[in-house]
């Protein structure tokens, strides 16, 4: 047919039509699963795989569908450019649209031996009704429902072929607002997988293949982007991968669509719930080293300034001194605390946007007040979260916390991610808000230390006599 694969693009070919020693393929039951990051080329490999089935079994009947119809509408484009090379054009049905019929609302390519490929939109329908089909391709299928899968899978009960009929699940790692339980559980189903007792294979009877970078990768380390990526940069060029990078902000999306990473949903909580009720003491309260430190959320959405210090008794408290939305009341709130009490530091993370260098030192952005500055990505961070861990986790506990909601709320969606030798917290999914954590963890570092930036306390007033 004059088509060139790459060597990823043989494997998976191979794997997905290897066949049983009694002529089934071995992923009939279960599916391909593909698990792949955009701009790869998952979309040909799988297109022209189909279209050499097609070829080579008369009467094939392929249904190909995407969750929006005009991701259907554009595959649907593409794979007209497919069918139409020199090799493969005239293996298409005789008519003056070489078989290819856009009209009425259909979208479908024909073939001279009776096969055809057909295109359509799951939220607009298609899929219902047909009977006696032989490969169903699931395009988005990180925006699936088990609704569509009722709709659509029993039609390849009565597939024709030999081999038996294919099921192709192709997406990238699901968002947190996206229905993406089937192809979650697919993911799980494979990963959990034991090999077979009965014969060779694992007990899924399914392919699954995921192209992603290490769940730690550093979004800009371009060695990470060939790992997920395995054509770049030959056949994705340095400016595709760069284009994404610009226009996916957020650092999760990029992850995700460009970077193959699944978000860390499902993993347990770094703090339990029982641990940290244990720890809990409504009538806390700190009287000596007292801290502030201050957390900023990746969008700036939304802004924490937490406080830790020791209590009469010698244990450890922290506690949420206020929460809003932005960062623009950070600089005024903070400022009017280091002038009300004799603070012992104030925490800024280094990545905050909320310092500024002055004579050699430095400050909260817009004020006096001198700051402790802690590397968010480097040791201290990592110490941190360590010390934080131990001061709940350990036999006698030496924190105490007051029962607020907003810090229980952040602990119960906080994670691990690694952070070089030790680990830093991480959020559960896009959606979480883990601000109340990070700041309660790095006020307890700041007020623990004792070679910290002490913050300077203006007078408001001069007192010139005492009148008795």
């Amino acid at each position: 047919m004059g088509v060139a694969f790459d060597s990823w693009q043989h494997g998976i070919g191979q794997i997905a039509l290897g066949k049983t020693e009694n002529g089934k393929y071995a992923a009939t039951v279960g599916g391909i699963v593909l698990s792949i990051p955009r701009q790869v080329g998952k979309t040909f490999l799988v297109g022209m795989i189909i279209i050499a089935l097609c070829v080579l079994n008369p009467g094939m009947t392929v249904l190909w569908t995407a969750h929006r119809t005009r991701t259907a509408t554009k595959t649907f484009q593409s794979m007209q450019g497919m069918v139409r090379k020199k090799k493969i054009r005239p293996h298409l049905a005789p008519s003056r649209n070489d078989g290819i019929r856009t009209s009425n609302g259909e979208q479908e390519i024909r073939f001279r031996n009776g096969s055809v490929i057909m295109f359509g939109a799951r939220e607009a329908g298609f899929g219902r009704g047909f009977d006696e089909v032989d490969i169903e391709v699931f395009d988005e299928a990180q925006i699936l429902s088990e609704k569509a899968l009722e709709d659509m899978v029993p039609a390849t009960n009565q597939s024709r072929q030999e081999a038996g009929a294919l099921l192709f699940f192709m997406g990238t790692p699901p968002r947190p607002t996206d229905p993406g339980e089937e192809f979650t559980n697919r993911r799980t189903a494979a990963l959990a997988a034991k090999p077979s007792k009965t014969g060779p294979g694992h007990e899924t009877n399914m392919v699954y293949v995921e192209f992603s970078a290490d769940e730690d990768a550093d979004p800009d380390d371009h060695k990470q982007w060939a790992k997920a990526n395995p054509s770049y940069p030959d056949r994705t060029p340095l400016e595709s991968m760069m284009r994404m990078r610009a226009n996916l902000t957020d650092d999760d999306s990029f992850r995700r669509e460009a970077l193959g990473i699944w978000d860390p949903t499902g993993t347990p909580e770094v703090i339990d719930a029982a641990s940290w009720g244990r720890v809990a003491d409504p009538a806390s309260m700190a009287i000596d080293r007292l801290t502030l430190a201050i957390d900023v959320a990746l969008d700036r959405s939304i802004s924490t300034v937490a406080i830790a210090g020791q209590r009469a008794d010698g244990l450890w408290h922290v506690e949420v001194d206020d929460q809003r939305k932005s960062v623009e009341w950070v600089s005024a709130w903070v400022k009017s605390r280091a002038e009300k009490n004799r603070l012992h530091a104030v925490v800024v993370d280094e990545l905050s946007g909320l310092v500024e260098r002055r004579n050699g030192r430095n400050y909260l952005i817009g004020t006096d007040v001198v700051v402790t500055l802690a590397a968010s990505e480097g040791r201290d961070m990592a110490i941190a979260c360590g010390k934080f861990y131990d001061a709940v986790m350990e036999a006698t506990p030496k924190l105490r916390h007051t029962d607020q909601p907003q810090l229980n709320v952040a602990l119960s969606v906080a994670r691990k991610r690694k952070l070089g030798a030790g680990w830093a917290w991480n959020r559960k999914d896009a959606t979480s808000d883990i601000t109340p954590v990070v700041a309660s963890t790095l006020a307890l570092w700041g007020a623990q230390k004792n070679d910290v930036e002490r913050p300077t306390r203006r007078r408001t007033s001069e007192r010139t006599a005492v009148v008795l």
